[in-house]
């Protein structure tokens, strides 16, 4: 049995995972806004499930950002800022006097779904975050692939093929011609306003969508190539054997279909055969996968 917690910026969920993949117990709290008591706070979950199971656990944290081989220190986590440039993984440790394993979430999210999931019966399978922000990750033969400086999955960040040159002409932020800046729930809503002076998020821009508001219809077109343009990149560098997609904007999207048969147009030779499949576990799969990394310690 293995303790997998889960630390995002609103609550830290955690659970008791057993052997064979059954939760024993699911929970979640409110998540601190300082470092010092998400430490505390995680702390004494691991305490409390310690007791409960009268015997010392295994334990998994995923979390936003990744820690840096080479100093440590977890980055890249704007949307949980106070675990930032702090040695996350090292001051649990110390905490709980024991290993544990700190992994990004999105790799946790795709460890779950390959494992015991949807994608269980899959070779290569890359996990995509469609929310706020846009994410990744890769599991190969069951394993994560992070890579050694933890950004493999990060294709968000990649620029979005077609737009260098336009984004070039009209900024000075490279950040405006990523993936990330016409995917993701945030940059539908910022577009929408741009062009429609309508000031929505991304879900009602999606239920205008099904009621066809012309306005939304001419967004969301534009979303889904934009979108199959992105994991076309994916597919020309790893091809995968599935794509299996999280976060709170792919539970909008109806239009995987679509969005595969435009993918073909854009890869080389014209070929895909992966699946694109819902999580079996949705947004609890980063937890479950947290567990997971727990399996490598014994006590």
């Amino acid at each position: 049995m293995q303790i997998g917690i889960d630390v995002g910026a609103t609550k830290i969920e955690y659970i008791l995972l057993h052997d064979g993949g059954e939760e024993s117990s699911r929970s979640r709290i409110d998540c601190p806004k300082d470092y010092a008591s998400i430490i505390k706070a995680i702390s004494d979950i691991v305490v409390k499930l310690d007791k409960n199971a009268d015997k010392k656990l295994p334990v998994g944290v995923c979390h936003p950002g990744i820690h840096s081989i080479q100093t440590g220190l977890v980055k890249n986590s704007p949307n949980c800022e106070w675990i930032n440039n702090k040695p996350f993984q090292k001051d649990l440790r110390e905490s709980l006097s024991r290993e544990v394993l700190c992994e990004n979430d999105a790799n946790c999210f795709t460890l779950s779904e390959a494992i015991d999931g949807s994608g269980k019966h899959y070779k290569i399978v890359f996990g995509v975050i469609l929310g706020s922000g846009v994410g990744g990750g890769l599991v190969i033969d069951k394993k994560i692939v992070s890579g050694p400086h933890g950004i493999t999955g990060e294709w968000g960040h990649n620029q979005l093929p077609l737009n260098v040159d336009n984004f070039n002409n009209n900024t000075k932020n490279l950040r405006d011609g990523e993936i990330e800046s016409f995917v993701s729930g945030l940059s539908l809503s910022k577009m929408f306003k741009n062009n429609f002076k309508k000031d929505l998020n991304a879900q009602q821009i999606f239920e205008l969508f099904r009621k066809n508001d012309l306005d939304a219809k001419k967004t969301i077109e534009q979303f889904k190539k934009n979108l199959s343009l992105g994991i076309a990149s994916v597919v020309n560098i790893l091809d995968p054997d599935a794509f299996i997609f999280g976060g709170g904007l792919s539970n909008e999207i109806d239009f995987f279909d679509e969005i595969q048969s435009n993918v073909r147009k854009f890869v080389a030779g014209n070929e895909f055969e992966g699946v694109f499949l819902k999580p079996k576990y949705g947004d609890a799969s980063g937890v479950r996968g947290a567990a997971r990394l727990g399996r490598r310690v014994s006590y």
